[in-house]
């Protein structure tokens, strides 16, 4: 249950929206985060995010941020480096942790470092359009293709030809810059759960596809799902001590979701980790969440609770970790809205 007496001194601010192709999610998610945090007695406000984020939170006065924004500027490092600018403590992951987990090839470089099994992959950037056949040469097929910086599996394909593998990155390039071309790894689409440090399950996706896309993750029965995650014990445990060591070697923290490949061969793959997991009440943390015994609400709490400054000289023991806000003479339009209020 929520401390009330602190809960009702908290004006948190829930960051939902954004610019990213994920808002639609964001806003969601945030709704669901919001309407727990009331039930609770927090002084919670909805912040929809645009480019003017800055003056939005000051505003607002808000004294701790729960981010359930997706994706580019919400989950890369952006807005959490606005809020160490800020001092506002907010939930998830820091500046770094977050951009390093958002860029699918430098996370797969740090899980390589750390000796965390991931599958073989390559790596092409624009300068690579005219010759992906030579890029490619013996890597063979299927494969899958990734934009780097995209969540949500949005612009991803799995390919099974030169001919499909050209297209796929003629789509992707048209959301990044730089491309991750992947082995396909037959096997199950396990999810793991982290929250403040501990794995709390895992869940098992059956896509109603080959792979789980946009489509599988956003339309009803295109996946189904098993939870707690259909493996033997042993392996079990496997899958949550290596999600575990993923979301250590990215620097996490706060709630993640890792998402892994077991093989036929009982092999597990990491494929990436998500610093800011979908949040609505049917999302897949949530889900598993529930099954470790966590209603939603004490989830979103419990997310809450880790609410902290990552940047350097941050000292979250102290209770008054905010410093006072000066409004802002910018541009014109900036100063339209500030007149406005």
């Amino acid at each position: 249950m929520a401390n009330t007496e602190s809960s009702s001194k908290q004006r948190v601010g829930v960051l939902m929206g954004g610019l990213s192709t994920e808002r639609e999610v964001s806003l969601k998610s945030g709704a669901a985060a919001l309407e727990a945090l009331a039930q609770r007695g927090y002084d919670a406000v909805e912040l929809r995010v645009d480019s003017q984020v800055d003056l939005l939170l000051r505003e607002a006065d808000v004294d701790v941020v729960f981010n359930a924004l997706h994706g580019r500027y919400g989950e890369d490092g952006c807005v959490q480096g606005l809020l160490e600018l800020m001092r506002i403590p907010y939930t998830g992951s820091g500046v770094l942790a977050s951009a390093l987990s958002m860029n699918k090839v430098k996370a797969k470089e740090l899980f390589r470092l750390h000796n965390l099994p991931t599958p073989p992959y390559y790596i092409l950037d624009r300068g690579h359009r005219d010759r992906i056949a030579d890029v490619h040469g013996a890597f063979g097929f299927p494969v899958v293709v990734k934009p780097s910086g995209e969540g949500s599996s949005i612009g991803v394909s799995l390919v099974h030809d030169l001919e499909e593998l050209e297209a796929a990155c003629e789509r992707a390039f048209e959301l990044d810059d730089w491309l991750l071309v992947e082995r396909y790894i037959v096997g199950k689409e396990v999810h793991v759960g982290i929250v403040g440090g501990r794995a709390l399950g895992a869940i098992g996706i059956t896509p109603a596809g080959d792979i789980f896309d946009y489509t599988a993750k956003y339309t009803p029965g295109h996946a189904h799902y098993h939870v707690p995650a259909k493996l033997s014990p042993e392996r079990y445990r496997g899958v949550l001590t290596q999600a575990l060591r993923a979301h250590q070697a990215l620097g996490c923290s706060g709630a993640t979701r890792v998402d892994m490949i077991v093989s036929d061969l009982g092999n597990e793959y990491i494929l990436e980790v998500n610093t800011n997991p979908g949040l609505t009440k049917l999302s897949l943390l949530p889900r598993i969440a529930e099954h470790a015994g966590l209603s939603y609400a004490d989830l979103i709490e419990r997310i809450l609770d880790g609410a902290r400054l990552h940047g350097m000289g941050a000292d979250t023991s102290r209770p008054e970790r905010r410093v006072g806000q000066r409004g802002f003479e910018g541009g014109e339009r900036r100063k339209r809205r500030v007149a406005s209020i």
